[in-house]
């Protein structure tokens, strides 16, 4: 798990988007960020927390928050991903897991038994100075705007 604190630069990357341009952290400075990992397009609950984040994206820009999205998906994925459910923000892929891994988001999981490894749903808010200013290890995904914008107050 992370061992990134609140307070605590982030992380600087460097991936791909859905569309092949590269993307980059510092690209957003003077902005705050909302930088979420999930861990598949198209599952049920990335469907849900992508969705939430759409439905409210116009509203987060309009304070200054930007929204990025993070998955091992490739670039194919992503656009698939986005025109299924007509997502307005970037989706980053990063296959190589090196923003993951950066993060401390990517680690053992547990389904039906079965362990194997994965990306762990976590929320990032980086303020404008490229800080981050919270962390939130358990995502509702029905809600995820709501749980920032309540963290921003």
């Amino acid at each position: 798990m992370s061992t990134l604190q609140e307070g605590s630069k982030a992380p600087a990357f460097s991936a791909k988007d859905q569309n092949g341009r590269t993307v980059t952290l510092d690209q957003f400075k003077g902005k705050k960020v909302i930088l979420y990992f999930y861990p598949k397009d198209n599952t049920p609950g990335c469907t849900t927390e992508a969705c939430d984040f759409r439905d409210n994206y116009q509203g987060l820009l309009a304070k200054g928050i930007e929204v990025l999205g993070v998955s091992v998906d490739d670039e194919k994925s992503h656009q698939k991903f986005i025109s299924k459910y007509n997502l307005p923000f970037t989706l980053l892929a990063d296959t190589d897991q090196q923003i993951v891994q950066a993060y401390g988001v990517w680690g053992e999981k547990n389904m039906y038994g079965k362990k194997y490894m994965g990306t762990n749903r976590t929320t990032f808010v980086i303020d404008e100075q490229g800080n981050i200013a919270h962390i939130i290890k358990k995502v509702d995904t029905k809600n995820a705007t709501a749980q920032v914008l309540e963290l921003l107050k």
